[in-house]
């Protein structure tokens, strides 16, 4: 189904971003799992609009409601539904692109697939859908926690302003210690700099989010169409603006020679095994090693710009239009709680599935 997510740990988000409020169910959640929703709320805080000026002025509370599923703060084990109503929708600053195609949206797509679409902030296409997953995710994470799983991302390039080091010589602790969500403060604020110039311009700015998922058991992954990393992948490109995903050594790995690139097995002093290198992140043959796993996803600047572009209307005459109305100069930070989601999802899933692969627990 096109508007469901995962196999075993599965959602389904609904609503569009003009409509009365976006929500999800999540079904194959194990019963028996605390929730407070607190938590679901502050994950929603982190990825909602008009949280700084580097962001969307759109002033949205985000507020989340339980419909189903939990009970006494604990999973039920039926069907889990969520609600976040609209509450900000200014749908008169989309009246001027009813019949206009706006470059690099998706107006002229759907419209083509469906033969109408939902011009009022892009309706089902637009980025305010992923706060449903969010919400998801934050149940995800509660999971992962059962097995000590660990998931974090944060923003390491805005332009051409890029964290100088790994994932590994940071404190991912400081990841929201800046409205960039960059956990390398010097180039946090460079990247902030960059982000009020761009805006101040009317125009928009790209990036790379890094997610880091640590603590990992051996063995989560689905050989031969649902590898871990193909699951990761789809997750990410199902994300409103990305470009690209890459994980462990990516691109780079093609300037190696295999015998530079291949990660040589030891045990270590706990009897564990382990690799001495891990340019594979964490996945080998498309299952997990027990090795951290890390991987970079690409985020193209925000489509809708102030400035006037040409392009056509829906009876394809060319017309000159300018965006209007409030939108982010820079996707990055309010896609790292996005990318923590879509992550723990994932996992989440897998692990249910491994369940099935053999007699025990996941090792």
């Amino acid at each position: 189904m096109a508007n469901s997510f995962g196999t075993l740990f599965r959602i389904t988000t609904f609503g569009e971003s003009h409509g009365v409020g976006i929500g999800v169910t999540i079904d194959g959640c194990p019963a028996g799992l605390a929730v407070d929703v607190a938590e679901i709320q502050a994950a929603l805080d982190r990825r909602r609009p008009g949280q700084s000026d580097l962001t969307t002025p759109r002033k949205e509370a985000d507020q989340v409601e339980v419909l189903s599923g939990l009970f006494g703060g604990m999973t039920t084990g039926t069907p889990i539904g969520l609600l976040i109503r609209n509450q900000d929708q200014a749908s008169h600053d989309y009246s001027h692109i009813e019949h206009a195609y706006r470059p690099s949206h998706a107006d002229y797509t759907y419209d083509q697939k469906y033969g109408r679409r939902d011009y009022r902030g892009g309706g089902r296409s637009s980025a305010r859908e992923t706060a449903a997953r969010v919400a998801a995710g934050v149940i995800a994470q509660k999971f992962l926690a059962h097995y000590g799983i660990e998931v974090a991302s944060y923003v390491s390039q805005v332009g051409a302003v890029a964290v100088p080091v790994s994932y590994e010589e940071l404190n991912l602790g400081l990841i929201d210690s800046n409205p960039v969500r960059c956990p390398h403060p010097e180039t946090a604020e460079r990247m902030a700099t960059l982000i009020r110039q761009t805006r101040d311009r009317h125009d928009t700015v790209g990036g790379i989010v890094t997610g880091v998922v640590r603590h990992v058991p051996t063995g989560l992954g689905e050989p031969v169409f649902d590898k871990l990393h193909a699951e990761l992948g789809k997750a990410m490109l199902s994300i409103n603006a990305v470009k690209g995903f890459e994980y462990g050594s990516g691109f780079a790995g093609t300037l190696l020679f295999g015998s530079e690139h291949n990660d040589q097995f030891y045990t270590n002093e706990a009897g564990e095994v382990r690799t001495r290198t891990n340019h594979s992140g964490g996945i080998q043959g498309g299952i997990s090693n027990g090795q951290d796993i890390y991987f970079r996803v690409a985020f193209k600047p925000v489509a809708t710009i102030l400035q006037p572009q040409q392009t056509i209307n829906d009876q394809g005459e060319e017309i000159s239009l300018a965006g209007k109305g409030r939108h982010d100069p820079c996707v990055l930070p309010r896609a790292v709680p996005i990318v923590d989601a879509m992550t723990s999802l994932v996992l989440a899933d897998m692990i249910l599935r491994a369940r099935a692969n053999k007699v025990g627990e996941v090792s």
